[in-house]
């Protein structure tokens, strides 16, 4: 058994980019900054990442109207490594994150007409989504 999982919570480092396919089908890019601090020799060090982050179909439509640069986000996904070859004939890679849940997060109002969203409301899956909130322990969260 192995697991592919990513949860990220994080700012978005420019607008997304939306290309449409055939029969209406999207697909959303954009960039999201995770940050660490910690202290080292007593001085305060922050180091971000950047995540590249790929939404399909319903998502990618929530994410064109209502995502802008600087929003936070938590985004839930797996991740995927692909390759190309430049116009040099060089071998390039990528590792995206391949969204499957995102919710806007921040303060009520910034984000008040936006919708939390999930390819689960797009998308058909064949396995059921298991969550916390159908086990039967009694957690206190």
């Amino acid at each position: 058994m192995s697991v592919n999982k990513v949860i990220l919570v994080g700012n978005v480092g420019k607008d997304p980019e939306v290309k449409y396919f055939d029969n209406d089908v999207s697909v959303c890019n954009f960039p999201l900054a995770t940050s660490e601090t910690y202290t080292k020799n007593g001085e305060k060090v922050t180091q971000t990442e950047w995540h590249n982050i790929v939404l399909w179909r319903g998502l990618a439509k929530v994410a064109e109207n209502y995502v802008k640069k600087g929003m936070q986000l938590y985004i839930e996904g797996s991740l995927r490594t692909r390759s190309w070859e430049d116009q040099d004939g060089n071998k390039k890679y990528i590792t995206e994150v391949m969204a499957s849940n995102m919710q806007m997060l921040g303060r009520k109002g910034d984000n008040e007409a936006a919708p939390q969203a999930s390819s689960e409301m797009t998308q058909p899956t064949a396995a059921a989504d298991t969550s916390v909130e159908e086990e039967t322990d009694d957690l206190p969260f």
